[in-house]
């Protein structure tokens, strides 16, 4: 998935552009002289791939704004990205160029994803087996694309087709509930056609099984997320670490299930975005003082998240700022944990089992159990629990959004229509189509 394989599919795919659909260049190779055997095929699942690394997906603007938007993040006041302070403040303007990167890098991994599907089932020198393990990758990366969009913009256009040309590029939004469904069908299929092993950077079974569980916990299908967390804890062969710290030292390391790839080539710049100046970094973001105050002395949680310049805090899980190369975790096992537990929470289920998850993760992390027996006690040490286990891992806002807690916790977001990050304008102005609207409180 590094670069030098993504010119096969930039030739073969679409050129990025503002609108939802892409339109191909002249200079463009035709996708049939690309794809003509299960080796452009692969080539093209790689690319597929790539697109995750994209500056405005993993590798920077997708998991710091959604800490952001939320308390574990704050814009310092010295800092230069308006586009930031837009999203610290939750007052994001339409018009914000670092929303509509985001979007468009989204849309764009969509399309190359769906150039390769499309090709999949004409491949002569392919078994079945291999087109459904091919299908299942693209399918995976497909529908995190789509939840991705899902969680940040609400209603969006579903894409499940290439688009090539200028046709149906004026395209409406598609109800979040027909969203679901289609993220649904591509992770099942993707469970069902998937390999349980193999390297973390690609999608596995259990990488898809993991995605459905954080789906229907935030669709609040409880039991399917429940049954999903299981599968994932019981028979995926992960283990919590010892080390908290050491989930971020290295790669592939057996509690992580999935994620993005990023080499010295294809960088991430996480670090350069948190790091203080005085170690070269931009330090457009830092650890909130809400955030710092939430640890215990006894969480070891703390000391692996934020680290200290002089006085200046900032985060520290993705720490390669000389070459960005550390690989962004997207799923790992201690979510599965608390998945399941606040799923469980949520339907009243047995509270002996609820405690048991919550903690297994606390006890790795030098914190004692908790005791209650009481529903919404639980319910809100798993919502703490959450935002110390996975701060700076792209968690928090998507966590007050979906439960309706963002307007109690942020003092700066006062209405539901802030919950929602508005439709880039360029898309508005671009697609015509009249069921592409904007988000309400935007217009």
């Amino acid at each position: 998935m590094k670069k030098l394989l993504l010119f096969s599919i930039i030739l073969a795919a679409l050129m990025p552009s503002c609108n939802v659909l892409d339109v191909e260049p002249q200079s463009s190779i035709p996708a049939g002289e690309v794809f003509k055997d299960k080796q452009g095929i692969e080539r093209g699942i790689l690319g597929a791939y790539n697109s995750l690394q994209s500056l405005s997906y993993y590798g920077r603007t997708y998991p710091i704004f959604a800490d952001l938007a939320a308390d574990n993040l704050s814009h310092p006041a010295n800092a230069t990205a308006v586009a930031y302070a837009e999203v610290d403040n939750n007052a994001i303007l339409p018009e914000n160029a670092t929303v509509d990167g985001m979007w468009t890098a989204i849309y764009d991994g969509l399309n190359v994803a769906n150039n390769v599907i499309v090709q999949v089932p004409k491949m002569s020198d392919m078994s079945d087996a291999e087109k459904n393990k091919a299908l299942g990758e693209l399918y995976f990366l497909r529908a995190l694309h789509h939840f991705n969009l899902l969680n940040f913009f609400g209603a969006v256009p579903l894409k499940t087709e290439p688009t090539v040309g200028v046709e149906n590029v004026n395209v409406p939004r598609d109800a979040t509930d027909v969203v679901y469904t289609q993220i649904i069908q591509d992770l099942r299929f993707a469970s069902e056609n998937l390999p349980a092993g193999g390297t973390k950077i690609r999608a596995s079974k259990h990488a898809a099984n993991a995605l459905l569980a954080r789906v229907f916990l935030y669709k609040k299908d409880y039991e399917n997320a429940i049954a999903y967390a299981s599968q994932v804890i019981d028979n995926g062969g992960y283990d919590l670490l010892d080390n908290y710290a050491d989930i971020f030292a290295s790669e592939g390391t057996d509690e992580t299930i999935f994620e993005v790839d990023f080499t010295a080539l294809d960088r991430n710049r996480i670090a350069e975005y948190n790091f203080p100046l005085t170690l070269n970094g931009r330090r457009e973001v830092e650890p909130a003082a809400d955030l710092i105050a939430a640890y215990t002395a006894a969480d070891e949680r703390k000391n692996a998240s934020i680290a200290y310049a002089g006085t200046l805090p900032y985060a520290i899980k993705y720490d390669d700022l000389s070459t960005g190369s550390d690989n962004f975790i997207v799923l790992r096992l201690a979510e599965m944990y608390l998945i399941r537990a606040e799923a469980r929470a949520s339907v009243n289920g047995p509270a002996d089992l609820i405690r048991e998850d919550v903690n297994v993760v606390r006890n790795r992390s030098g914190l004692g159990n908790i005791t209650s027996s009481a529903y919404p006690e639980l319910l809100s040490t798993i919502e703490s629990e959450r935002r110390l286990e996975f701060a700076f891992e792209g968690h928090r806002w998507f966590d007050l959004v979906r439960t309706g807690r963002a307007v109690d916790v942020l003092p700066t977001v006062t209405s539901a229509n802030q919950t929602l990050f508005p439709i880039p304008l360029s898309e508005i102005l671009t697609n015509t189509h009249p069921g592409m609207t904007q988000n309400p409180g935007y217009q």
